[in-house]
């Protein structure tokens, strides 16, 4: 494993140190503990510095290597074209960082990060730093599929559960379909109400039967490779849905695909993941595909 952690003097960049603390890495794992120096905030130097030797300290270990690195720019920009060089399995990064001083690694920083990066980025949040609930979303694409592949090689602490979940979406109500319909002289509704609340059912049927299926898929998977597992279907739209199960459950980490930053069509779209970084309260794991890390 190679692991390219940003580093500032923030709680949440610290809380992403401790959460790689916390990972079983396997030996000769290799750690980057990178910082970046804004120019017009030279005096906080001797900050970032402390920093680095703070987090080289917590995640000395026999089994992994760490080394450091102190350069002047701009965040986003450094990390992402030093990510292209040094080809990191995984870059670990705060969600937010000093806003009163450093002003780097905001929402904004993160998500340029999970947008442009080449590999998968693992966004950090304060008070998060275990794996013990795991959230894995999935719709069965392609690109779940390679966050599945990822999620079985990664350090996932002995005892973890994954919750396996698959949002279906909501199904138009007759009610709406019918105030919506374009009305006009030659434009009228024409489907007769019993066939329509019919053929609504079965839509209704079909999607929870292919949800259903999806979540096995998968929960069969990672049960095969080990891990402890939960079922979960969901109804209505993806974000509000994934985000209120990881509050309500303890969820430590979301997982996602990031099929949505390309041109790829499905339930996961790019603003999905997008609201997924930026308003869940726990860490989130979004896992790259070829296409998306173009």
């Amino acid at each position: 494993h190679k692991i390219l952690l940003a580093i500032d003097s923030s709680e949440h960049a610290y809380a992403a140190t401790k959460l790689l603390k916390n990972l079983k890495l396997p030996q000769k794992s290799e750690i980057m503990a990178m910082a970046v120096l804004i120019p017009r905030n030279a005096s906080q130097h001797a900050a970032l510095k402390s920093a680095i030797a703070q987090a080289e300290d917590i995640l000395a270990s026999e089994n992994v290597t760490v080394t450091t690195k102190l350069v002047s720019g701009y965040p986003s920009d450094e990390l992402i074209e030093f990510a292209k060089e040094y080809l990191p399995d995984l870059i670990v990064l705060g969600a937010k960082g000093l806003r009163a001083t450093l002003g780097i690694f905001l929402g904004g920083v993160a998500q340029h990060i999970v947008e442009y990066s080449n590999c998968p980025v693992l966004i950090v949040r304060k008070g998060h730093i275990g794996l013990k609930n795991i959230l894995f979303c999935v719709d069965g694409s392609q690109s779940s599929h390679v966050a599945e592949e990822y999620l079985t090689s990664f350090a996932v602490p002995e005892g973890a559960v994954i919750h396996v979940m698959n949002v279906i979406p909501p199904i138009v109500s007759e009610d709406m379909l019918l105030q919506t319909w374009p009305v006009g002289m030659e434009m009228v509704p024409v489907i007769p109400t019993e066939e329509l609340t019919e053929s609504l059912e079965k839509q209704a049927e079909e999607e929870k039967k292919k949800g259903i299926e999806i979540v096995d898929e998968f929960t069969k998977k990672l049960k095969n490779a080990g891990y402890k597992c939960e079922s979960v279907l969901k109804k209505g739209d993806a974000a509000t849905e994934i985000i209120s199960y990881a509050k309500e459950n303890q969820i430590d980490t979301i997982v996602v695909g990031s099929r949505g930053l390309s041109r790829l069509r499905g339930w996961l779209l790019g603003s999905v993941s997008r609201k997924i970084v930026h308003y869940a309260h726990c860490s989130v794991l979004v896992v790259k595909t070829s296409e998306t890390a173009k």
